[in-house]
């Protein structure tokens, strides 16, 4: 019989206790495909643009540079089916789009931002294991705003 204590909610698990049980390593999980969307170059680059305030396509591909039209177009897709994006359509003349993110995405911005935030004080010891590693050579490695190479 079950106890009451049997339908209590319950904190969701841990990533360590996810990748303890083996889910995220599944071939099959479901959630790899979120992971690929969040931790895509342009995924992770658009969470952290969004993060500040709403976007129309335009303006996020000024901010996000390097993206490609099509790149943005499916990124904004990805995400917008995974419940991260919001995406209004307005009826007027000429039609505009503006993309926000839900309180889903707000919650993994806040994730992904700290991951970025991460890499950009490290780059310095990034690219002393480049350099150590032989790749730093031009082509290799884009110079990183503010740290030299």
């Amino acid at each position: 019989m079950p106890r009451p204590s049997d339908f209590l909610e319950t904190e969701p698990p841990s990533l360590s206790e996810l990748l303890a049980r083996g889910d995220l390593l599944a071939e099959a999980c479901p959630s790899r495909e979120v992971l690929k969307h969040l931790t895509s170059r342009w995924g992770v680059l658009v969470m952290i643009v969004l993060e500040r305030r709403m976007h129309r396509f335009s303006e996020l591909r000024r901010a996000v540079g390097g993206v490609s039209e099509r790149m943005l177009a499916q990124t904004l897709q990805n995400l917008e089916k995974d419940g991260m994006v919001a995406r209004v359509a307005y009826e007027v003349v000429p039609p505009h789009v503006e993309y926000s993110l839900t309180p889903l995405g707000r919650e993994a911005a806040e994730k992904v931002r700290v991951l970025a935030d991460w890499i950009e004080t490290s780059m310095p010891r990034i690219m002393t294991h480049w350099e150590k590693a032989g790749s730093a050579r031009a082509g290799d490695a884009v110079a990183h705003e503010g740290h030299a190479i």
